[in-house]
């Protein structure tokens, strides 16, 4: 959970639009977790080099619980996690910009209407130094340093937040952090493959809480370790399609009470990770 509650800050920090589709299906259950994803970011000029950021991110979260559970699963099958944000970004010196992120979310079944339950503050500062573009020196890089704070963690204090992005030569570069990692060869500019190392998830209120082993059941939350290979093309330098299919080696999904303590796991069988989409980036 406090892995997985920074799944999306690199994305917001560098992608303007994105539309994507995840897919676990269980060789061992009839269970399928199913995702649709979609980002938007618009960035407004306040001054030179100084920029407001406005946007939004909308998950559809679809579980099809086909395995026999001693409790109805109705309210379960569809998830909604919503979020705006607004952001402040501005240069500073020796190719530093700082970032301020707010972030409100929704994350909540929707069976009825919303309520504070449903509803969940985040946000973040972050540090970037950009030399992708560079050409001053030989091997470009980008460093990300933050803090995140996200009200679904359970932790009453920020998280630190790091990914250090290389590129090594014409061929290869690598990223490591949370929460992704990756190696990758560049079979061109415009087509390259990876292999990764990732985490994925979500945390989520039910509206209508359910008796589960005699206790009361009021939040679900899924966390994902994954590894495997990715690919990704370039229609523009800002225009890209990809893919990434892999096996999960951490799946852990649960009912939780109103301490968001373990009650009931769902489903903890490792599976096959699909995860593919389009984005236009910065």
């Amino acid at each position: 959970m406090v892995l997985c509650c920074v799944h999306s800050v690199e994305a917001q920090l560098t992608d303007l639009a994105r539309l994507e589709y995840s897919f676990i299906p269980s060789t061992r259950s009839e269970d399928q977790y199913t995702r649709l994803r979609a980002i938007l970011n618009y960035p407004i000029k306040i001054k030179d080099k100084d920029y407001l950021i406005v946007g939004g991110e909308y998950n559809r979260i679809i579980l099809n619980l086909e395995d026999d559970y001693p409790f109805n699963t109705n309210d379960l099958q569809g998830l909604h996690i919503i979020d705006m944000s607004l952001g402040y970004t501005f240069r500073c010196r020796n190719d530093w910009r700082l970032g301020l992120k707010i972030n409100p979310r929704i994350a909540s079944t929707l069976t009825s209407s919303l309520t504070s339950d449903d509803m969940f503050l985040n946000g973040g500062v972050f540090a970037i130094k950009d030399r992708t573009d560079a050409t001053d020196i030989k091997r470009p890089y980008r460093l990300i340093l933050g803090l995140t704070y996200n009200t679904t963690a359970g932790i009453p204090y920020p998280l630190p937040f790091v990914s250090y992005y290389r590129r090594v030569n014409d061929k290869w570069s690598f990223s490591a952090g949370v929460p992704k990692s990756n190696l990758k060869y560049f079979f061109s500019e415009t087509s390259m493959l990876q292999v990764f190392a990732g985490l994925d998830g979500y945390f989520a209120n039910i509206q209508q809480p359910m008796m589960v082993n005699n206790e009361l059941i009021n939040s679900i939350s899924l966390s994902v370790a994954v590894g495997g290979l990715g690919y990704e093309y370039c229609f523009t330098k800002n225009l890209v399609a990809y893919s990434y299919l892999g096996y999960t080696f951490r799946l852990n999904n649960v009912l939780r009470d109103d301490n968001r303590n373990e009650v009931f796991e769902l489903n903890d069988l490792n599976a096959f990770y699909l995860r593919t989409g389009l984005k236009f980036k910065i």
